[in-house]
């Protein structure tokens, strides 16, 4: 399982090991793509020398093999992501090709690093060559970003197969670590995920040093005042912090690292640092569908009066309402940050409302993330694409010198020359999907997804076996056999949706006092029983604030927690998606849908052509009557699967529609 918080002092539930996901709904597809095609396909480019040259690297790291160091600096983390993927992957598909290739990979890291416990590719081959490089010697080598990712991956591959190869390999880089100087570790800790490793690391040992490394690191993280930036958020130190800023992937790593010690020692000001920051992400700066970080040049401080305090900030989190639609950036990894840091906040509150941010996520962004195929990926994942965009949206994560792909599109690509992270890091969450769907505590389990399968728990000591049968998202109807070895108490807690108008339980409305943060919380003696769940869901249009200045007067299309979107592809022929808006009373109606949309339902929303907008910088408003046209809305899960075309989320809203004017 991905964490483990069943002894963590202050956790209110910790994962399930023993869950399977099932039937064609969203989330069990997705997963059955990861393992069919996802993480095998990825393994391959991974450890391809002509390609990514991750698996080489440490080959020749080990001196198994001559050569150079290719590829980024943290490519090694990257392969540590993928192969947790592939660890979680092989236990369940018993793949032998999957099996061998972790196998081999744990023994050559093993063999690659050092007698003091160090180990990155990029400086020990260096060395070997004669080059005057030091360990922490430049902050964006990305090192600790490398070591946080291995000490996860020993985690959960001790977890899952019992081997202590790569625990120990991470026990030797947590002690490397302990010995640093101060100064350095605090110059060296871009993107840091060691946070949540040597946090994940002390729950596998015990050993409280570890703990206590990440007290070290946490407190050395930030307080630099003016010498710092927002960019790795280390302006203030972590419990001073009370924003969501600068780099959105470094920020929501930094969270996580910071609700994990939270979850072990309690810290109120670690707490207190992190509700003021989520409270800040979700109330104006998270876009709808999940994606985090609007910018792909931020300001950090903004508008701020001191012009030469003033620095670029990469894939920003922006001001406040500052949520650009053709151009958002929403790097992959941000959002997936965010499902880490909102599992470890649920871990250690059981509030619903953490829940309802990874179902965001899971129902909409991660899927967005990868081609229907199985083996293309978006680095960054905008809300609108339009057709003759006059200026370049330079490609992410490549050199300055590679040319951008046509301006009017974004494309997924089977690899990212010069930024492999997100990649691996989709393909070890579409991997660990299962364990994000239940949680347990004592004499407790907690359904937060909706998805059909099999969860296996027990309540005071007695075997039990839940079965969720559903085709969420298409209907919003649950069913939960429990089987108890005999009869035993213990509690169902079911989350209840914070979109959900009403929820019903065995056909009677919930009443409040059954209720606890969001949750249903049904506890009875359990044998062989079931519960039904009903969640009616209906087409919804949903507003921004207006400080959202490019939604200003538009709207989105929600049912239940899937966004939608309208692709040029359900246009007819010389309209364009700027073309089109939604009336105030636009009748929407619900298909199930087919093929690559399967598990889904499709929206038909009577909509309006409004005269063309193609028109120089200004002109004189066009009185032609907006016509009634009816439209096909998919889910923004799935776009960009059908060639080439105009995609938006957002849509003008017009108050009324006189249909006599087709």
């Amino acid at each position: 399982m991905l964490t483990d918080t069943g002894a963590s002092a202050h956790a209110r539930l910790t994962s399930v090991a023993a869950v399977s996901l099932a039937g064609d709904g969203p989330l069990a597809a997705l997963r059955h793509r990861a393992l069919e095609k996802t993480i095998p396909s990825m393994g391959a480019i991974m450890f391809d020398p002509a390609t990514a040259h991750a698996g080489e690297n440490f080959r020749v790291a080990a001196g198994d093999v001559p050569g150079e160091h290719n590829g980024p600096p943290f490519m090694d983390g990257d392969l540590y992501k993928w192969l947790e993927a592939a660890t979680v992957a092989a236990a369940e598909t018993e793949d032998p090709e999957l099996r061998s290739a972790v196998a081999e990979a744990a023994k050559v890291i093993a063999r690659a690093q050092r007698e003091d416990g160090y180990l990155h590719t990029k400086t020990q081959i260096a060395r070997r060559h004669g080059g005057d490089v030091e360990p922490l010697a430049i902050g964006t080598d990305f090192e600790t970003y490398n070591f946080g990712h291995l000490m996860t991956l020993a985690c959960v591959h001790h977890r899952v197969t019992g081997d202590d190869t790569l625990v120990a390999v991470a026990i030797r880089v947590a002690d490397f670590l302990a010995v640093q100087k101060p100064e350095r570790l605090a110059e060296c800790n871009v993107c840091p995920s060691h946070y949540m490793g040597v946090v994940e690391l002390y729950r596998i040992t015990g050993d409280r040093r570890h703990l206590e490394l990440a007290a070290m690191l946490l407190d050395l993280h930030g307080g630099k005042g003016g010498a710092g930036t927002d960019d790795n958020q280390d302006v203030l130190p972590v419990r001073g912090q009370r924003r969501a800023v600068g780099h959105s992937v470094r920020a929501n790593y930094l969270y996580a690292g910071m609700a994990d010690y939270a979850v072990e020692t309690g810290d109120t000001a670690v707490v207190a640092a992190l509700d003021s920051i989520w409270d800040d992400l979700v109330s104006s700066k998270l876009y709808v569908t999940g994606g985090c970080g609007a910018l792909y040049d931020g300001a950090s401080p903004d508008a701020g009066q001191d012009y030469y305090s003033v620095t670029k900030v990469h894939q920003s989190y922006g001001r406040p309402y500052q949520l650009p639609h053709t151009t958002a950036y929403n790097e992959s990894c941000a959002s997936l940050g965010l499902v880490f840091w909102a599992w470890r906040m649920l871990i250690r509150t059981g509030d619903a409302k953490y829940a309802d941010e990874i179902e965001r996520v899971l129902f909409n962004a991660l899927p967005a993330m990868v081609g229907y195929e199985g083996s293309t990926y978006f680095y960054v994942n905008p809300l609108r694409q339009v057709r003759g965009l006059t200026y370049p949206l330079r490609r992410p994560g490549d050199p300055k010198d590679v040319a951008p792909p046509p301006s009017d599109r974004r494309e997924r690509q089977e690899y990212m020359q010069a930024c492999f992270c997100c990649p691996p890091n989709i393909a070890r969450v579409m991997a660990e999907l299962p364990y994000y769907v239940y949680g347990q505590g004592r004499d407790e389990l907690w359904v937060h997804q909706f998805v059909s399968g099999e969860v296996r728990t027990s309540f005071g000591g007695v075997p039990v076996t839940v079965r969720q049968r559903t085709d969420f998202p298409v209907s919003g109807d649950i069913e939960l056999a429990v089987e108890a070895e005999r009869p035993v108490r213990g509690q169902l807690r079911i989350r209840v949706p914070g979109w959900a108008d009403r929820v019903e339980i065995d056909g009677s409305p919930i009443e409040p006092a059954a209720m606890d943060r969001g949750y249903v919380v049904l506890d009875r003696e359990w044998h062989r029983d079931a519960v039904t769940v009903r969640i009616p869901l209906r087409p919804r249009l949903l507003t921004a604030h207006h400080f959202v200045e490019e939604a200003t007067n538009q709207v989105c299309v929600v049912r239940g927690p899937v966004v939608y979107c309208l692709e040029s592809a359900d246009l007819p022929e010389g309209t364009g998606i700027e073309d089109v808006a939604i009336p105030q009373d636009a009748n929407i109606t619900v298909t199930p849908g087919g093929g690559m949309f399967a598990g889904h339902a499709l929206l038909h929303v009577a909509a309006a052509v409004l005269p063309s907008s193609q028109s120089p910088l200004y002109a004189e408003l066009d009185r032609t009557p907006a016509r009634a046209i009816d439209l096909q809305f998919v889910p923004y899960a799935l776009w960009a699967n059908r060639g080439h075309g105009g995609m938006t989320v957002w849509l003008p809203l017009i108050r009324t529609l006189e249909r006599s004017a087709v």
